[in-house]
């Protein structure tokens, strides 16, 4: 019997929350082949996916970084994946990959959205897992890693805010921060957040956006105002831009926009 692929479709868009049994369905097709490999393609097999919170803004019908998911389309995500056949150099089969596969068991990918994962540092002196691959050796950490190192440039002894210091993106970005020998100062949505922090990350401040005295204690936490914000979209609801210009201490604010 030929093998059959689960898939999660989008069926309608969400106004707001989710809708289990609404806003996507399940369903079970026939499961592309090697006889279906064009050159440059892979056929691949699931192992690992995904689910961040860009995705929730992926089903929105607005313009954005990327086109929306369409209704009937197997639903957008970042994988980890099996080589079952190849036509490309790039990978063949039993190696392990990562691509924008999406909710689905099998699937084809062309090789230019393909990265071998050799091509990473798992194992050895990293202590790297294969999970990893789309933490901090994937999306969110490469968001991290250059937003921080190529555009916020933290030096030793500046203060450096970043929000949603608690997500995938934030808690890297912000070791990277205390890594260059700045202060960092972390905004989450919880106190167990916050206490994770500056407990186990060992971030200087870490405050509740929450709290109804988040201003005043945000305002005692910067004395010496702030040379680099690193925005993971909480700017919006935390500071006006304007607010922020009047405690950035470089010209202009530094700020990255990450999610």
């Amino acid at each position: 019997m030929a093998r059959q692929s689960l898939q999660l479709e989008l069926v309608e868009r969400p106004t707001a929350g989710i809708v289990p049994g609404k806003t996507f369905r399940t369903r079970q097709v026939p499961a592309p082949t090697e006889a279906d490999l064009k050159d440059g393609q892979l056929l691949l097999e699931t192992l690992y996916v995904s689910y961040d919170p860009a995705m929730r803004g992926w089903l929105d019908d607005r313009r954005s970084y990327v086109p929306p998911v369409q209704i009937g389309e197997v639903m957008r995500a970042l994988t980890i994946a099996r080589v079952l056949a190849s036509k490309s150099a790039k990978a063949g089969p039993g190696d392990i990959v990562t691509a924008p596969l999406g909710i689905r068991e099998v699937g084809i990918m062309p090789e230019d959205q393909v990265e071998p994962a050799s091509a990473l540092p798992l194992g050895g002196k990293t202590g790297g897992k294969v999970t990893d691959l789309l933490g901090v050796f994937g999306l969110t950490g490469m968001t991290a890693y250059f937003g921080m190192t190529k555009i916020g440039e933290p030096k030793a002894g500046e203060t450096v805010v970043v929000s949603a210091a608690a997500g995938a993106t934030g808690s890297v970005a912000a070791q990277i921060a205390k890594i260059a020998g700045a202060r960092v100062i972390g905004t989450a949505g919880s106190d167990e957040k916050c206490r994770w922090l500056t407990e186990e990350l060992g971030l200087d401040v870490a405050l509740n956006y929450k709290d109804p005295d988040f201003r005043q204690k945000f305002k005692a936490a910067t004395p010496n105002f702030i040379d680099v914000f690193f925005d993971n979209g909480e700017e919006n609801t935390l500071f006006s831009r304007e607010s922020l210009e009047a405690i950035t201490n470089k010209t202009g604010l530094q700020s990255v926009v990450s999610n």
